[in-house]
């Protein structure tokens, strides 16, 4: 299988407005695990594991994000990292 990892971290307007939960969403209908976190400063952090073609998808549907989400920029780092057994929101 042709697996990897990317850590993204999210800005904007992405806490508050579902980011997390539809990021789930979106990840576990893709079959990609990982997790999504709120950060202190205000960002998400996540952590997108899977089959290349279905985490490049998702990275970019990060850019979007959930209805009232405003999404200014999206830093993306491929990382190193077993793969977690399913996606979860902190």
């Amino acid at each position: 299988m042709d697996s990897y990892c990317v850590k993204a971290l999210v800005t904007g307007k992405v806490q508050g407005v579902w980011y997390r939960r539809a990021t789930q969403e979106q990840a576990l209908k893709a079959g990609v695990t990982g997790h999504a976190r709120n950060l202190p400063d205000g960002r998400v952090e996540v952590l997108l594991c899977g089959r290349r073609e279905a985490v490049r998808d998702l990275s970019e549907w990060l850019w979007k994000g959930p209805p009232g989400a405003r999404v200014t920029h999206v830093e993306l780092e491929v990382v190193e990292q077993h793969d977690p057994d399913t996606f979860t929101t902190a």
